[in-house]
């Protein structure tokens, strides 16, 4: 039974990882190449470099492979935790050296989240499970920690393939700056089918997975 966090080894085959993570590196040299070369594209499906979070780092909401991948893993994820989901939207980062993801709770459309470990160096991270509120937002991406002895958490470190299932919303989770090179990770995000989120964020407010934000004019 599912209690707040949970790892599930191999939830993804280590070829399928090692696939998806060489083709979100192509996808990110491809595209930094278009951008160098002043060629237009659109961020909205092909990636960008300006997430709030981790600025100057790759990533993508949507990529069709990866929410190819949110409706693959979750029957994996309902039998192993016993959950009952809906899907809401893919997000995925190639992180380089020096990158820190500060602590912070997730949205509404992540109740239930995951990370997936697509390949390169692994990297910590830290899931404080007592579900205390020891950080504020101070603007998008820009949490400001208010309780200095917030609780240090635990440790997870994922194999390639493994993944990390927590509830995003009600759990404070970070990663120290980066020592590695690369690292791609893959989140999967999803709400319980009878939440109060369920029918207002299905497809995390879009018509079908797949398609970029959509943005009201």
């Amino acid at each position: 039974m599912f209690d707040k966090y949970q790892v599930i080894k191999k939830a993804v085959s280590y070829e399928l990882a090692n696939f998806i993570f060489n083709y979100f590196l192509l996808k990110k040299d491809a595209v930094k190449w278009m951008y160098d070369n002043n060629i237009t594209y659109d961020t909205g499906m092909l990636g960008t470099w300006t997430d709030q979070q981790i600025p100057n780092t790759y990533s993508h909401y949507a990529d069709p492979v990866m929410e190819t991948l949110l409706m693959k893993v979750l029957p994996v994820m309902q039998q192993e935790t016993g959950l009952n989901l809906i899907p809401t939207y893919s997000y995925a980062r190639v992180y380089k050296n020096g990158d820190e993801l500060k602590r912070h709770k997730d949205r509404p459309s992540c109740e239930i989240s995951t990370t997936i470990h697509l390949g390169g160096d692994p990297w910590t991270i830290f899931i404080d499970g007592t579900g205390t509120n020891n950080v504020e937002q101070s603007g998008p991406g820009k949490p400001t920690i208010i309780n200095p002895n917030a609780p240090a958490g635990t440790k997870v470190l994922l194999e390639i393939g493994d993944m990390l299932v927590y509830s995003g919303c009600e759990l404070e989770h970070w990663r120290e700056p980066f020592e590695g090179t690369t690292c791609g990770q893959v989140f999967l995000h999803y709400n319980h089918v009878n939440g109060p989120f369920a029918e207002k964020n299905r497809f995390d407010r879009r018509p079908m997975l797949g398609v970029p934000p959509i943005r009201n004019t």
